[in-house]
């Protein structure tokens, strides 16, 4: 009896002592990949280092002063709202569509949801460049076929098609990810609901805005921040796709951060600029949770 307790502690002792070393390493990389690289962030937003020299030299609030005289980073922040919006919007719409239609018993239902995700397991640089061949090779193909104006289009040679292009293959990229998101909220939704709904003779479209659309507020919220934080982060597409050109016009603010600090070896000014992202990021969040969350309550 005592060798079996004996064995039963040890082996708890075991448990807990992979469990503490598991977690550690988690929490080391943590702090040595997020948190530690974070706050040396901030110190070096406040000083002239370049990022390569051993010397660094605090110079106040100069990064701060030129930012706010730095017209390329306050269009590339006008540029990424902009985008972020279409995506937001468009992500969600398309992405609830499908997931509506995909809840159904249809055939080959399967199929279609892996295709619809397929985009999203490409990486954004693959993604970029098969989408800068599709608008520079196959569009200008397809125009000289069928002489449609919209294939004839510069996709990637105006700022105006430009911000468009990025904002298709953003959403094309992004649709299936939240399609998911979305069919986990419909199968979460109460079937006693959707059964009362339809014994009282409610059609389609009254069960979808008096019973779907409110029980899936949770979801809604969720996908919203997800969409939103994606939209500010975006990068790799940008640059495979318009490396930010024409002159700059495409430059979305991540872009335009990494630029100043690892091209042009400005790495306090590029620090500067990050602190003020992600503060306007995390204002832009907490907005969009406060007045969801509000919503939620009160609904």
């Amino acid at each position: 009896m005592e060798h079996r307790k004996r064995s039963l502690s040890r082996r708890q002792w075991s448990f807990w002592g992979y469990e503490l070393i598991f977690c550690g390493i988690l929490v080391m990389m943590f702090l040595l990949m997020k948190i530690i690289p974070f706050f040396l962030s901030i110190g070096y937003a406040f000083t002239d280092w370049n990022g390569v020299s051993g010397t660094v030299n605090a110079n106040g609030l100069e990064n701060f002063s030129r930012l706010a005289r730095d017209s390329q980073f306050w269009y590339s922040l006008k540029f990424t709202i902009g985008q972020c919006l279409v995506a937001v919007i468009s992500t969600n719409l398309i992405g609830f569509a499908l997931a509506y239609f995909l809840v159904k018993p249809l055939k080959a239902r399967g199929l279609m949801r892996a295709g619809f995700y397929l985009p999203n397991v490409i990486g954004g640089l693959v993604l970029g460049y098969i989408w800068q061949f599709i608008f520079l090779k196959v569009f200008p193909a397809l125009g000289q076929l069928t002489g449609i104006h919209l294939f004839n289009l510069l996709w990637l040679g105006t700022p105006a098609t430009a911000f468009w292009g990025l904002c298709i293959v953003q959403a094309w990229s992004t649709i299936g990810y939240f399609m998911l998101l979305y069919i986990a909220g419909f199968a979460a939704l109460p079937n006693e609901c959707l059964e009362s709904a339809r014994v009282d003779g409610a059609g389609p479209v009254q069960t979808l805005i008096s019973i779907i659309l409110p029980l899936m507020r949770p979801t809604f919220t969720r996908c919203l921040f997800l969409s939103i934080v994606n939209s500010f982060k975006i990068y790799t597409v940008n640059l495979a796709l318009t490396e930010g050109g024409p002159w700059g016009s495409s430059e979305g603010i991540a872009m335009n951060i990494y630029k100043t600090a690892f091209t042009e070896n400005r790495m306090g000014y590029g620090s500067a600029k990050s602190l003020v992202f992600t503060l306007f990021v995390v204002a832009f969040t907490g907005l969009q949770l406060f007045l969801t969350g509000r919503e939620e309550v009160e609904a």
